[in-house]
């Protein structure tokens, strides 16, 4: 391979022969968009590899590309996108010139090498844009992600601490079509039997409205301080919605926002750099729970193409920038709602599981609390037991939390995801626990002993005998 972008002066011609056939690339965006594992977004976008050979191709191609050329060459240029600008001028200089040489191949290497630690690899994580991160991922096999993102832990605190090796967190999700205060305590009473709400008891709102929202803060707020629960609230309404809610003295816990990977994707769900920056700053001074991580996101692959806001770039590029952006604000958890967007992005349960494995490995390459949502919708070509198998994926590279959703069918938001007792089997079968606060907490109500749940788990009217 030769070069064809600026690196010292040089050419780099992004060109292989393979099977007698040649391979060229116009430049770093369309060689890491054909690298990409098949996806249907990238397929309804145009720029997906036209074979597997063109798809092998570009990756022995992008295998020798240097990470400064990577850098160089971001999805949006920096001059026109604040995304760009936020991830660029976070790298760490001295720790990227140590690696700016290493080709993409020897990036990969040294993850799977057994002598690099995962401290080793958070160093390094603070050298890192999006598209670097993406370029790895690309290179690797399922088996890869997951045994790399396995080596590393990134934890946080907000009012309990997620991401402690050995443990696998579940997120009480008790949403109502209609926001009812009485059904979403009784739902969430029944995620806490059976030992869901340590991630955080998170409500995806259907009224948006400040007062619903603080409605829905108060009341579960009063749930954890009643029965001293280790975890911390969350209402999923846009972030200005909740920042009013904060403004007017709501209990808040976690601030929440969905992000993408572009300036103008991200206008399109009407938030920019500096509005989450002032959610940040009010977090800090007005969340009820002790930090410093404050913060909540969510994303998926597709979504910056779903607003015609991809430049070009693969759905897997513009995810990573997310991540590379979220950095920032030292999130409490991030959480990639995989199968959510739908099969016009990722078609099948082979598309929903490579793409719920890269996004929870570049997370953590990135640094950052990674969850999941192992999820699809009723129109995708996936199952429950495709999902439950995505789980089992996903916990066992050390994914740090679920989402917990009664049956696995969510009433609000009409999807199929992981259910209330998924964690506990999860946790079960693969020796892993719940939070440590939160199973102490369990403990002492009777409904865990030993990692284990004991009789009166799973039964809602055990909180409301008391």
């Amino acid at each position: 391979m030769q070069t064809d972008e600026r690196e010292g002066g040089e050419t780099m011609i992004l060109r292989t022969k393979l099977f007698g056939t040649t391979f060229e690339f116009a430049d770093v965006k369309e060689l890491l968009a054909k690298a990409n594992e098949e996806k249907s977004g990238d397929r309804q976008a145009g720029i997906a590899a036209g074979s597997a050979a063109e798809r092998v191709a570009a990756r022995y191609v992008l295998a020798e590309v240097p990470l400064s050329v990577i850098r160089e060459n971001p999805a949006v240029p920096y001059d026109e996108d604040e995304v760009t600008r936020v991830i660029d001028d976070g790298i760490n200089e001295a720790i990227y010139d140590e690696v700016k040489g290493w080709t993409m191949g020897d990036f990969r290497e040294w993850l799977l090498d057994d002598h690099t630690t995962g401290d080793m690899i958070r160093r390094v994580s603070n050298a890192l844009t999006g598209e670097m991160v993406a370029g790895v991922t690309k290179l690797m096999s399922n088996l890869d992600l997951i045994h790399a993102a396995g080596k590393i832990q990134v934890t946080a605190h907000c009012n309990n601490t997620i991401g402690l090796r050995g443990t696998l967190a579940s997120r009480n999700q008790p949403n109502h079509p209609t926001d009812s205060v009485e059904g979403i305590r009784a739902t969430l009473y029944e995620g806490l039997s059976f030992g869901s709400g340590d991630s955080v008891i998170g409500i995806n709102p259907s009224d948006d409205s400040v007062g619903s929202v603080a409605r829905l803060l108060e009341m579960t707020y009063d749930v954890i301080q009643k029965w001293e629960i280790p975890t911390q609230n969350c209402v999923l309404a846009h972030v200005t919605t909740q920042m009013e809610a904060m403004r007017q003295g709501a209990p808040v816990g976690l601030v929440f926002q969905s992000l993408a990977g572009s300036q103008k994707a991200m206008e399109a769900f009407g938030v920019g750099v500096a509005m989450i920056d002032e959610a940040y700053a009010m977090a800090q001074k007005h969340c009820w729970t002790a930090g410093p991580n404050y913060l909540y996101f969510e994303t998926g692959q597709g979504t910056a193409l779903s607003a015609d806001a991809h430049y070009g770039a693969d759905q897997l590029v513009m995810e990573a920038r997310i991540y590379g952006m979220a950095r920032r604000w030292k999130p409490f958890q991030v959480n990639t709602v995989v199968g959510f967007i739908g099969p016009e992005y990722l078609y099948d349960a082979v598309q929903i599981t490579r793409a719920g494995l890269e996004d929870h490995f570049m997370g953590k390459l990135t640094g950052i609390s990674m969850g999941c949502d192992a999820c699809y919708t009723n129109h995708a070509k996936a199952t429950q037991n495709d999902i439950e198998n995505l789980a089992v994926l996903l916990s066992a590279a050390g994914c740090n939390y679920f989402m917990g959703v009664p049956m696995g069918d969510d009433a609000m938001l009409s999807y199929q995801c992981t259910s209330y007792h998924d964690a506990p089997s999860l946790r079960q079968t693969l020796g892993l626990r719940p939070l440590p606060e939160f199973e102490a907490w369990m403990e002492g109500l009777g409904l865990i002993r030993d990692g284990r749940l004991t009789d009166q788990a799973g039964d809602a009217s055990f909180f409301l005998a008391r």
